[in-house]
């Protein structure tokens, strides 16, 4: 170490006294070359397989927003994973369901989470959840030169914004394009399906056991059609990852709870295999 290093064991003095709030710029100043946007790919030549994760839901209801995804992950018109999960908290009010490369999605999750964190312990407060929509955005649009040569992650962002007392949901383009959803949102291979299941069946005054049951049904319908969407597993006992974000944070069903709404919709299905009717009028 130079001599003119100031340090206090053995780490210099920037990393203790970082003078930024966002842990990328951080990560930009001192270490850019581990930052997922900054990697040289080598030379490309015909399709990228990598496992790729597929489809993620949302719905709000009066007092929170519900999060889930499917389990299948898939390279090729191959299953690479039938257990993979695609649905994490972010922090205590908010959480982040991938799409996309599988590898790029879950390390650009985890760099999300430290950032939030890195945030709140420097700032002494959480970031709004407008602000962490807006970090996603900045991460995605950090991604675009591997976006573009097939290694794309879109992601679908949700959480309880304790400014507004609502549950809110944000989804992304490949260039880092933010929008807010209105009651329901849905990405992925099978996200076409999933949300004309919502559109039939949402309403704003849905309660929050509704809800669950509306993201599963639309999960459900997404599988029927599209065949990277993993339905429920119930010779494996995989079901879908389902969570629920409120005023009291973010809570993950257990198996039994995702078990219970995936069995009772397999059940009405063998009656209704299109699923529930919505009215014409």
């Amino acid at each position: 170490m130079e001599a003119n290093t100031r340090s206090t064991g053995r780490l210099p003095a920037a990393f203790l006294t970082p003078g930024s709030s966002s842990f990328m710029d951080f990560l930009s100043d001192h270490s850019p070359e581990i930052l997922p946007g900054n990697r040289s790919l080598p030379p490309l030549q015909g399709a990228v397989e990598a496992p790729h994760g597929t489809t993620i839901v949302a719905a709000s209801f009066p007092g929170g927003v519900v999060l889930a995804g499917d389990r299948r992950a898939t390279m090729g018109n191959m299953i690479a994973q039938r257990d993979i999960e695609k649905v994490f908290p972010a922090d205590e009010y908010s959480a982040v369901g991938i799409a996309g490369t599988a590898g790029l999605a879950v390390e650009m999750v985890k760099l999300f989470q430290l950032e939030l964190e890195h945030f709140e312990k420097v700032e002494g407060a959480t970031l709004s959840l407008e602000g962490k929509a807006n970090r996603l955005s900045t991460m995605i649009r950090s991604n675009l030169a591997m976006a573009m040569q097939g290694l794309a992650v879109v992601p679908l962002f949700a959480g309880y914004d304790v400014d507004r007392d609502k549950g809110r949901i944000f989804s992304y383009d490949v260039t880092g394009g933010r929008s807010e959803e209105r009651g329901y949102a849905a990405t992925g291979s099978g996200s076409v399906f999933a949300r004309g299941s919502m559109k039939k069946l949402y309403r704003d005054d849905l309660t929050e056991e509704q809800t669950l049951t509306l993201v599963v049904q639309a999960l459900y319908d997404a599988a029927d059609d599209d065949s990277a969407t993993g339905g429920p597993d119930v010779a494996r006992r995989i079901y879908p990852i389902v969570t629920v974000i409120t005023d009291e944070g973010f809570r993950r069903l257990d198996d039994t709870e995702s078990s219970e709404i995936a069995r009772a919709i397999l059940e009405r299905r063998l009656e209704q295999p299109d699923g529930p009717r919505a009215a014409l009028l």
